[in-house]
């Protein structure tokens, strides 16, 4: 399955953003689609993720202020962020797998990565 992202760029702390993924190819690898995140110098982390029957898991620091959505039809997945902060900074990385997973070494399915900009 083929994944691009889209929708990030700049915002104040506080302010709000929302990030898209659009998948082609191979809809039976999205049972899970996931979004992750890398800042400078970090690690690769889980954000949040939709499986297909709408169940949801989110990082404990985006909880509250993140909502994930799916569109099984429209095969996408959403990132509503609110309440941006600077440690929000990083790449934004959508990912898919069939099975349920919040570790970045058990996707093989990504999307190019979107930045996500947040200023104090």
């Amino acid at each position: 399955v083929n994944l691009v992202e889209s929708g990030g760029g700049f915002v104040q702390a506080g302010g709000s953003l929302k990030l898209s993924c659009a998948a082609s190819g191979s809809w039976l690898d999205t049972a899970v689609m996931t979004w992750f995140r890398q800042a400078p110098g970090k690690e690769r982390e889980f954000v949040a993720l939709v499986t297909r029957s709408d169940m949801t898991d989110y990082a404990d620091s985006v909880k509250g202020r993140f909502t994930v959505s799916r569109d099984d039809a429209e095969k996408t997945m959403t990132l509503d962020m609110s309440d941006l902060k600077p440690e929000d900074t990083a790449i934004y990385y959508c990912a898919a797998s069939q099975v349920w997973t919040n570790r970045p070494g058990d996707y093989s399915n990504w999307g190019q990565g979107i930045q996500v900009t947040v200023s104090s």
